[in-house]
């Protein structure tokens, strides 16, 4: 969009993001948040508060006021799309402006989005795909099978699954070892409670040693 000559604004609540945005060309959208504890250890987005996401909609909705085009991607592992655009947000944009809410299969960062549906409202386009990937298949394809080739060589690497102690994405690929589920979110999704840092780590060394 940016070679096409647009200007292209990009936001997200991890502020580590900052510099990829800026690294393509973009400007980061910086609101005046506490954004310190919205990442976890594995870089996702965490949920945050009703009152944060108050703030975050009061001061984005200047921000999208401005836009003609405004794609939302947010998603949070396991849980629901939260609502980023409320019905008085899209209400403050230009008559034209498009929504397109890649984040519908979830139930959509806008509170406009109906899954699976192109809408109009108040002369705006909202768009709601539930499955894009689907609609490019070719490319979509393309992408994902060398995603996939990169993601098992840097594990095979890595000396995976015997070795996972020192590498962020081994640690974040293992959800079982020896019957024992050890990936910490899956442990916390299923209501289980968290093993101790030390244990985990002492465990990845000695299945590393044994190899």
């Amino acid at each position: 969009a940016k070679r096409l000559g647009a200007q292209v604004l990009a936001y997200d609540v991890r502020p580590a993001v900052k510099e990829q945005v800026e690294s393509l060309g973009a400007k980061f959208v910086e609101l005046d948040l506490e954004t310190e504890s919205s990442e976890t250890k594995g870089g996702y987005a965490k949920a945050m508060t009703e009152e944060f996401y108050k703030k975050q909609q009061e001061q984005l909705g200047k921000v999208i006021a401005e836009c003609d085009l405004v794609v939302t991607t947010a998603l949070i592992p396991g849980k629901p799309a939260p609502i980023l655009i409320t019905k008085a947000m899209v209400q403050g944009m230009q008559p034209g402006s498009v929504i397109v809410d890649l984040a519908a299969e979830r139930g959509g960062n806008c509170e406009m989005t109906t899954p699976g549906e192109t809408t109009s409202f108040n002369g705006m386009t909202i768009l709601g795909p539930t499955n894009l990937p689907a609609e490019v298949a070719t490319h979509t394809s393309q992408l994902y099978s060398k995603n996939i080739v990169t993601f098992l060589n840097h594990l095979v690497g890595c000396g995976f699954p015997q070795e996972t102690s020192d590498d962020e994405i081994c640690q974040e690929t293992l959800v079982a070892r020896n019957g024992e589920v050890v990936h910490a979110r899956v442990r916390d999704l299923a209501g289980m409670s968290q093993l101790p840092c030390e244990s985990s780590s002492q465990e990845g060394t000695d299945n590393g040693s044994s190899s």
